[in-house]
Parts: C-alpha cells; sequence; structure tokens
C-alpha cells in the first residue's frame, strides 16, 4: 500500500488534487497498527489519512494526536465508529467528514416503503405528499440555468416536449 500511495502522489494530475489514503487495519490488527500503517501513508506522500472503524472517541483522539496530516472520519451508519456530530469531530481534530451511505439508506428505506404501499393499494396516489415535486426537482438542479447555458449553445431548432422542458 505505501508504494500504491507514493505512484498516486507521483501521477497526481494537479497539485490541488487531495490523496488520501485509507487503513483498515484497526478492525484486523488494533489501534497501534493503524496508526502506524497511517504514519507510513504519510510518509509516502498522503496529504490526508481516512482511518476507518476507529470504536470510541478516544481512539479518534488517540488517531489525530499520532498523525501530522488532515484526518477524515467515516460516519457510516452499522460501522464499528460511534456516529459523533461533525462539531465534535472537529474538536477531535478531523477536518474531513463524510456521510458515505445516509441519503442512500434514507431513499432506499423511502422507495422500500413506496412500492409496499403501491402493492397494497395498485397506485402511488396516496404517496403524492411525499413525494418531490417536478419544480422542486428542477429548484435544487438550477435546472433553469442549465436550460439557458443549453439554449444559448444549441437553440436554433430546439423544441418544447410539451410538458415545459427544451428537448
Amino acid at each position: 500500500m505505501v508504494r500504491k500511495v507514493a505512484a498516486a502522489v507521483r501521477a497526481r494530475p494537479d497539485p490541488d488534487f487531495l490523496v488520501i489514503a485509507r487503513t483498515d487495519a484497526r478492525a484486523a490488527e488494533g489501534l497501534p497498527a493503524a496508526i502506524e500503517r497511517a504514519k507510513a501513508y504519510v510518509d509516502a506522500g498522503a496529504d490526508a489519512i481516512f482511518p476507518e472503524a476507529l470504536a470510541s472517541e478516544a481512539e479518534f483522539e488517540a488517531f489525530r494526536k499520532a498523525i501530522p496530516v488532515p484526518l477524515m472520519a467515516n460516519m457510516t451508519e452499522f460501522g464499528k465508529s460511534p456516529l459523533l456530530p461533525a462539531d465534535r469531530l472537529g474538536d477531535l481534530g478531523y477536518e474531513i467528514v463524510i456521510w458515505p451511505m445516509t441519503a442512500f439508506r434514507i431513499a432506499m428505506k423511502a422507495v422500500e416503503d413506496a412500492f409496499r404501499e403501491i402493492a397494497a393499494s395498485g397506485t402511488q396516489a396516496g404517496l403524492m405528499d411525499r413525494m418531490q415535486t417536478r419544480a422542486r426537482l428542477y429548484e435544487v438542479l438550477g435546472y433553469d440555468a442549465y436550460a439557458r447555458f443549453d439554449s444559448g449553445v444549441f437553440g436554433a431548432g430546439r423544441r418544447d416536449s410539451g410538458r415545459g422542458e427544451p428537448w
């Protein structure tokens, strides 16, 4: 892994591109081994370290004390780490926090509930109040700005789909 980190550092296309090295050694070999691996990754040029499966605030703190580069905390649900708030992680010295599965898990629970409702009732009509409207989707996506840009590039010959979308 040290050679891979060094190769990634050498191959980065832009000096602003971060090389974040992950260690999963905590779960298999313990905290001291994970810290030693992380130090080797830093020596190989890693810009930040992603220690996976830290089991307590004390372990998050010990990692911070041992590693001189930015640290990333993984706040995934149902994992080994306690679900700490971002401000607490900041207090512990973590500069990067990810919630890699939160939105997906919430969305998939909603999908499961929706299909259960459709299977029971035969229609999605009872789900309408829980749906994002087309207008809100376009607002979130900044669709109007994209449509203006697209029309400026490809305006000639464009036609409306009949639903207010320039397709």
